[in-house]
């Protein structure tokens, strides 16, 4: 049975609950969940810890074909996060089931409903990583993903028992505590739908008041003679009143722009908060995390304890065209590794983004050995790690490209915009400079250039190499990681016996001479594998040609394979947006 913070939709009034947390009912009166318009069974709720568990009817096979039905990408939005060591599971449709391997059969969950002569497999990524691979080339459908709690009794069990989803949003302790203080549970309106505890003096943010607030004296109004003073006041008052009605103006049409925007995107699966709100979260912009030509960071917590990030930004021109971007982008997306948007502030010149908090910081923190901004006893990451970043960046991207219902570019790949967490995988972020275009486009008009010096693909600066695609997003990957393997700036190097300034052409060239790499990450053999690999994929993503550089589903499988299998590519060119002497990584053109 069900309690606050759910509800019954259209059976009960939103008040027996939480806006946002109503359940609806199927006709044999089991609750289910929406999420991004999908329907999800409500299994189990556990109000001890906050988490529910639910499963995708959708991945049941008919009972009359026991075939299924194309399936949508599982797509939290703010009110829930997934539980830890949940595991990844993709789901490719029309696979052809006798050009399979016996040990992938054995994944094949049913036909298509669509195309009944071909076959859908269901597989871990994290335990059939191999086959996966293999599975990509046999099956010609689309490919979905979802997750499950875990692998017993093999995938359709595990689908059929679904994932546990957590609640950063959770009300129930915050309603015990209320009520225990005298109060009644309930929510507002004006303030982001915003918990609000409702005693007999007025309501508060989590319980009653222990004592009555003390009246203020009425103050006594003393008329006095009008002076000269009191002239130099009204005139002080008119210049104010003027200048406060340009700014409103200003305000007001940014305000008109950022409600169209709502409207064109709908309901976004992130919560809007007050200013004041955000103020509280931060405990006043308290702990600062970070600054940049963006704004500034700040540490803070939500209502629950649970730690966010929260990026406020400053007012400046093209603020807020960057800000819906941002917004809009994001919200479309749901993967391991794109940070999550929990909400956002957009109230009068204020604009602030809070995210999910990564405890490692930027990568930019971690990779250059001579940066004046490298954070003291941060410690060198291992081989290991770095492959790790590169992989779980790569993954991201592919997910970008292909994954999403829309394809998005994100467009400023660059240390800086990746964050790490606690273990050291990678999240990208930073969605200002993105663009969004439908599944079946891969080439987008730009006005002007747009991404960080040293990353930028030269058909960027120079249109005559080629139109500006998702290979844009490659290239700078490729740069990024290149940085990442050699802990310095690409177009700032200083190499013993060498003349070359420029990292790639160096890396090239002793890779050309099976020389060896020389670097600060290879320890062992394993590291140098590890390094080897990493660096011939980077050359081939860096390739000045935008048709010769792989597909970001082609660089993980680079990434994933054996090393002895790639082939070191052609020699790439420089160009000038990459050895421009500007090339700070906070230079956004």
């Amino acid at each position: 049975m069900w309690k606050r913070p759910f509800y019954i939709q259209d059976m009960q009034d939103p008040s027996c609950g939480f806006p946002f947390f109503g359940l609806f009912c199927t006709s044999d009166g089991f609750p289910q969940l929406s999420l991004s318009n999908t329907r999800y069974n409500v299994d189990e709720i556990f109000y001890d810890n906050q988490s529910l568990r639910v499963s995708n009817p959708n991945l049941l096979p008919s009972n009359s074909t026991n075939c299924l039905f194309l399936s949508t990408n599982l797509s939290l939005d703010y009110r829930y996060s997934l539980a830890p060591n949940q595991k990844e599971v993709q789901l490719l449709f029309d696979c052809d089931l006798p050009s399979l391997p016996e040990e992938i059969k054995k994944n094949v969950w049913g036909c298509h409903e669509g195309n009944r002569t071909k076959s859908v497999l269901g597989m871990a990524v994290e335990d059939d990583a191999d086959k996966l691979k293999y599975a990509y080339d046999k099956c010609d459908g689309e490919w979905k993903w979802t997750m499950v709690e875990n692998l017993e009794g093999g995938i359709r069990e595990a689908l059929g028992r679904g994932f546990l989803l957590k609640s950063p949003n959770w009300t129930a302790s915050e309603c015990n505590e209320c009520q225990s203080s005298g109060g009644r549970c309930g929510f507002v309106h004006t303030d982001g739908f915003g918990f609000r505890c409702f005693c007999h003096d007025s309501d508060h943010l989590q319980r009653c008041s222990s004592a009555p607030e003390r009246k203020g004296k009425i103050s006594k109004v003393v008329v006095g003679p009008v002076s000269a003073a009191t002239i130099g006041v009204f005139f002080f008052l008119i210049i104010y009143w003027f200048v406060r009605t340009l700014l409103w103006k200003n305000t007001s049409k940014a305000h008109q722009d950022f409600e169209a925007f709502l409207k064109n995107h709908g309901s976004l699966p992130t919560k809007r908060y007050s200013y004041s709100e955000i103020k509280n979260m931060t405990n006043c912009f308290k702990e600062k995390l970070g600054q940049g030509g963006y704004g500034s960071v700040f540490k803070g917590k939500l209502y629950d304890k649970c730690p966010v990030t929260v990026k406020v930004l400053k007012e400046t021109k093209g603020n807020n065209e960057e800000f819906m971007n941002e917004v809009a982008s994001i919200s479309k997306t749901s993967h391991v590794n794109i940070v999550t948007l929990l909400g956002f502030c957009f109230e009068g010149s204020k604009r602030a983004l809070v995210y999910e908090f990564m405890a490692n910081g930027s990568l930019e923190k971690f990779i250059f050995e001579n940066d004046a901004n490298l954070v003291e006893g941060n410690l060198q990451l291992s081989s290991e790690i770095l492959h790790q970043i590169a992989m779980g960046v790569a993954r991201g991207l592919e997910y970008l490209h292909r994954g999403c219902n829309t394809r998005i570019f994100h467009f400023d790949i660059k240390p800086h915009n990746i964050l790490l967490d606690e273990n050291f995988y990678p999240k990208i972020s930073d969605f200002g400079l993105a663009k969004i275009c439908p599944r079946n486009e891969s080439v987008v008009s730009m006005l002007g250039a747009r991404g960080t010096i040293g990353y930028l693909a030269p058909e960027v600066i120079y249109r005559n190499f080629g139109a500006v695609s998702h290979k844009l997003d490659v290239y700078s990957f490729g740069m990024m990681v290149l940085e990442m393997v050699g802990g310095r700036k690409n177009a700032n190097v200083n190499v013993d016996d060498t003349s070359e300034m420029y990292f790639p052409h160096w890396i090239y060239k002793r890779l050309e001479l099976d020389e060896d790499l020389a670097l600060r990450s290879i320890r062992n053999e394993d590291d140098k594998q590890r390094i080897r690999q990493m660096v011939i994929t980077s050359l081939w993503c860096i390739q000045t040609n935008p048709a010769e550089r792989p597909m970001m589903s082609k660089v993980v499988e680079m990434l994933e394979g054996r090393v002895e299998t790639l082939q070191v590519p052609p020699k790439p060119y420089s160009s000038s947006p990459s050895r421009s002497p500007c090339s700070s990584s906070s230079s956004t053109l």
